[in-house]
Order: C-alpha cells, then structure tokens, then sequence
C-alpha cells in the first residue's frame, strides 16, 4: 500500500511541478498573464511549486526502504523520472496544439520503461 501511495504523490506532484515550469507559457499563449513581468510570473509558479513539494516530499518519505517503504533510492528516481516525462508529455499534447509524438519521443519512452525494468532487477 505504502508504493501505491508514494507512487500517486508522485504524479501529483508531478502535475503541479509541470504547471509551475511550464504553465505559464500557455497562460502567456492566451494572454492571460500577458502583463505580469517575469518576477510575476516566477512567484506564480514558486506558489505552484509548493504545491509539488508538498507531495513529493511525502511520497520520498513513505516510499523510501530506508522508512519502511518498497522502494530503493534509486528506484524513487527512476520511477519520478518516467512519472515527470509521461505527465509532460500528456500535458504538451493536451495544452500545446503545435506539439506532436514523433517516433524518437516514441523510442525514448521505451527506453525509459527498459531504465525502471533494469533498476528494479536483483
């Protein structure tokens, strides 16, 4: 149970953190924030950031061996890593309509999934 629970804090912290680097070019696309200068922008996506290390910290902490969770500290970061790219990936897809999937985003992917096989290999 503690994996499953340290696995969804990662991917909500993983939407927040993808909204905070990245969401304020979409709000500047539809000009929403248009006038907000940069430092704006930056305490913006500080404030959403927050957000983020308010369940990453948690999920680190419940999933981590070292607690009593099932994941190395290894495995913590290759499992955020995958979680970070496929959330992204969802987003520029949904919010970026100039965006595609090419094959070579395609192969990286699977890539990724070979990193978490081999990192959860005895």
């Amino acid at each position: 149970m503690k994996g499953v629970l340290s696995v969804g804090l990662l991917v909500l912290s993983n939407i927040f953190m993808t909204f905070a680097w990245y969401g304020h070019l979409k709000l500047q696309q539809t000009k929403t924030f248009g006038n907000l200068p940069l430092y704006g922008i930056i305490l913006l996506s500080w404030s959403i950031a927050l957000l983020e290390y308010c369940a990453q910290v948690p999920a680190n902490r419940i999933g981590f061996q070292g607690n009593g969770g099932p994941f190395s500290l290894m495995q913590l970061k290759i499992i955020q890593e995958v979680i970070t790219l496929v959330i992204f990936m969802i987003f520029s897809l949904l919010f970026f309509k100039g965006e595609s999937l090419q094959w070579n985003h395609i192969a990286a992917c699977v890539c990724l999934v070979m990193a978490v096989y081999f990192v959860f290999l005895k």
